[in-house]
């Protein structure tokens, strides 16, 4: 039987009595929108800005300045921001440069970015962490928290599951990315996926 990620959530947050510590893994400011304003009322959120796929640099930097925008409009939001590092994906990907979009290099891809995380949710000891990621229609959110979940038992940190499509959670970061005129990006990340 098909997981239901979002029904998986709202029992955790049926369940919570304070405001546990989440680091989020944010892919962009448009996806972070919805998310964040769903999830801050739940948890006391840092989010992650770790995001060694997007390419060329140029276009990393123009999505943390989007994200940026977002976060001061939510000030109760922290962020974390990592330096760039394109070449761990690069090294990460060797090999799949020909697989499609969607296929096994977005697996590692998740896994990169993901199991950052986890080790630094462990290393900061936060009670979660959670990606952005399931908000897009275009990402596969049982691979994401397939490989959150081992993420958090390999580092000892709770995984948040998570469909943020779910309930119109895509409609709405696109409503809000209109509200806050941030830049609308038309590819995924990496070069590989501008190409398709």
């Amino acid at each position: 039987m098909k997981e239901n990620y979002q029904k998986e959530l709202d029992a955790v947050v049926a369940r919570l009595t304070d405001k546990p510590r989440l680091l989020l893994q944010s892919c962009c400011g448009p996806c972070s929108t919805y998310v964040l304003s769903y999830l801050k009322q739940y948890f006391d959120i840092t989010l992650l800005y770790y995001n060694p796929n997007i390419q060329p640099r140029a276009e990393y930097d123009l999505r943390l300045e989007n994200q940026r925008k977002v976060l001061a409009a939510m000030p109760e939001v922290h962020i974390l921001e990592c330096a760039y590092d394109g070449e761990a994906y690069n090294a990460a990907v060797r090999g799949l440069e020909g697989e499609p979009e969607g296929g096994a290099r977005c697996t590692v891809c998740f896994r990169l970015r993901l199991e950052e995380t986890a080790r630094l949710a462990a290393e900061g000891k936060f009670d979660y962490f959670c990606t952005t990621l399931t908000v897009s229609p275009h990402k596969d959110a049982a691979r994401i928290n397939t490989i959150g979940r081992a993420l958090g038992e390999q580092y000892g940190v709770a995984w948040l599951p998570s469909d943020f499509k779910k309930r119109e959670g895509y409609k709405q970061s696109i409503t809000l990315s209109r509200e806050l005129d941030l830049y609308r990006q038309d590819y995924c990340g990496c070069l590989y996926s501008k190409n398709t």
